[in-house]
């Protein structure tokens, strides 16, 4: 069959000389293809240059801050989250409920880890959000919120009362303490559940993928609805302690690890333990597309379960679905 495809060309010289014009056009289409994507590579790292910059500025120049509040760098925001830390501990010590006892942790750490996490663009991140609200889903006494609201962000709140630390007391007392305008929403994550508005600029989901039954239809259904989302969840490399004989490396495999009832932390709201691969898979899937990513906590040796094992990984994505 070769002999003869070549005969039919010597036999046409014509189409000899059209083939290889055509040849020499597409490699110089490819040549200049690879070009364009070292332009925009370089323009890109120009771009996040700058904003490195405006942000090392920021944070040089308080005045700036006041000037335009949302070319806020992640740092700013950082500092100023430990700020509102005091006088929220400050308010709940003098509130000091005695039928419920506030959520134990402390919420706001999360932008510690943001400021490692966010690059470029991203780090100014009051930027990117719209004037359309922010979502905080799973939001414990809602410190997150109301920092937010601090900033001049229109801000709901997602939970669902039954599996919330205290029934959602927290929050709703915080809410009247601080005469806010946070909305608060009681909703079953684990069912077929809609938002509470159609169109979200950002959504705050930490800590909460591997308390869900069904987290594909979860992601799904916020890829719809919002533009970017904050996402922290465990995840793992392993499928089991160090120790264990019948260890198995799940870091490139992209799957889920579905917790035993009280496995982990005695906790039965503990569900699914994505490995890296398998968290990666999942947004893509369900319509995000990754703009930073980060592992922090055992890194090396994580497993599903154990208190030593323990890792989390906090992305940003877009999503791929939003329609403003």
């Amino acid at each position: 069959m070769k002999i003869k495809k070549y005969l039919k060309f010597w036999k046409y010289p014509r189409l000899v000389d059209e083939r290889e014009t055509l040849i020499e056009e597409r490699d110089s289409l490819k040549d200049h293809l690879k070009s364009l994507n070292q332009e925009k590579q370089e323009m890109i790292r120009e771009k996040n240059a700058l904003y490195e910059r405006l942000g090392q500025l920021s944070l040089a120049i308080p005045e700036l801050q006041e000037i335009s509040p949302k070319l806020l760098d992640i740092s700013v925001i950082k500092n100023k989250s430990r700020q509102f830390r005091v006088q929220l501990d400050a308010e709940k010590e003098k509130l000091a409920p005695d039928n419920f006892g506030w959520y134990p942790y402390n919420t706001l750490t999360c932008f510690e880890i943001l400021e490692f996490l966010l690059t470029g663009k991203n780090r100014f991140l009051l930027e990117l959000i719209s004037e359309k609200p922010i979502v905080d889903i799973g939001c414990a006494d809602g410190d997150l919120a109301f920092f937010l609201e601090s900033l001049g962000c229109k801000v709901q709140v997602v939970d669902y009362a039954p599996t919330n630390f205290n029934l959602m007391q927290g929050v709703k007392l915080l809410k009247t303490a601080l005469s806010s305008s946070v909305e608060i929403h009681d909703v079953n994550l684990d069912s077929q559940f809609i938002l509470p508005e159609k169109s979200y600029s950002l959504v705050i989901f930490l800590g909460i993928l591997y308390h869900l039954k069904n987290p594909y239809y979860a992601l799904e259904t916020l890829a719809k609805s919002a533009n970017y989302c904050l996402i922290s969840t465990r995840v793992t490399k392993f499928n089991t302690v160090s120790n264990a004989a019948n260890r198995v490396d799940l870091s490139a495999i992209p799957l889920a690890y579905l917790l035993d009832e009280l496995e982990a932390n005695n906790d039965s709201t503990n569900y699914w333990i994505f490995s890296n691969a398998g968290l990666r898979r999942i947004l893509q899937r369900t319509g995000w597309e990754i703009c930073d990513y980060i592992t922090v906590g055992n890194t090396e040796n994580s497993d599903p379960a154990s208190r030593d094992g323990d890792e989390r990984a906090y992305c940003l994505v877009k999503s791929r679905f939003y329609q403003d």
